[in-house]
């Protein structure tokens, strides 16, 4: 059995289920790139693979994550993905995906290459269902990796094939959703995603900004927790660079010493960083 997963923090949980479930055994492996955010204009071809790649070079430059570029190859981790799964008569593949972006962008982009595996491939989609936390009351999760892992032995039993329909419907949407080539796309409700402009997040991420200067690192802890719709710390950055540029916000520092040199702060506050 080959599990799929779209979250790096995903993993550790669902390898915590598998221990606890020898029916689960198999190997994890994970799309990594965010498919929510960023061009996708052509995305299977070699021209717009390229223009996507240099917009996350872009973005990750002075990163605490710039050397991660050349580790993501989801083309390759889906050509192994189609080998094996041909070559192996027993071999099946379980996409796990929480109601996100991130992984319902994920999951569009992967399944609209695997039409000549249906049959082998199942889905589990925790759509809107209710999971115990680690205190035993009920809530309802967004992302894989909020979920304990004894509660993936219940949720094992989602799993279902994707249907012929959907590999007839799904890619037509995802097609929508590339020619539109925006820079954002939100969940607006199961499986549906709508296009949305690159300034999407900005409202929300100056809405969590601190008055007063404040390191880099600690304005992204803070607007990631706070955040309702969650995005990737580097996209963040992003936007905070473009707000700068816009006069709404001010970043100072030195870029080259990495995101923990960086000061942020908004019109009028104090320049004084507040020790964390």
């Amino acid at each position: 059995m080959i599990h799929i997963v779209f979250n790096t923090a995903d993993m550790p949980v669902l390898q915590a289920a598998i221990d606890l479930d020898e029916s689960l055994a198999g190997t994890i492996i994970e799309i990594k790139d965010d498919y929510a955010v960023g061009p996708l204009l052509n995305i299977y071809e070699t021209e717009g693979y390229q223009v996507r790649r240099d917009w996350w070079k872009e973005l990750l430059q002075h990163s605490p994550w710039e050397e991660q570029l050349d580790l993501v190859d989801d083309k390759l981790t889906v050509h192994h993905l189609i080998e094996t799964l041909q070559n192996n008569e027993e071999e099946e593949a379980w996409i796990w995906m929480g109601q996100n972006s991130h992984d319902v962008c994920g999951y569009y982009w992967l399944m609209s290459q695997l039409k000549d595996l249906q049959g082998k491939l199942q889905v589990l989609y925790l759509n809107n269902l209710p999971f115990l936390n680690e205190k035993g009351q009920l809530f309802y999760p967004t992302h894989l990796s909020q979920i304990q892992p004894a509660e993936f032995l219940k949720a094992k039993k989602l799993a279902r094939p994707i249907t012929l329909s959907e590999f007839e419907v799904d890619p037509d949407e995802w097609k929508k959703l590339c020619d539109e080539n925006e820079g954002v796309r939100f969940l607006e409700g199961g499986k549906k995603l709508i296009s949305k402009e690159i300034n999407f997040y900005d409202k929300e991420i100056i809405s969590l900004l601190t008055k007063n200067a404040q390191k880099l690192p600690s304005a992204i802890a803070h607007i990631l927790s706070k955040m309702k719709i969650k995005t990737g710390d580097v996209f963040i950055v992003y936007r905070l660079k473009a707000l700068a540029e816009l006069g709404k916000l001010t970043m100072t520092g030195n870029w080259e010493k990495g995101w923990k040199d960086i000061v942020v702060q908004m019109p009028g506050g104090s320049a004084i960083v507040a020790e964390d």
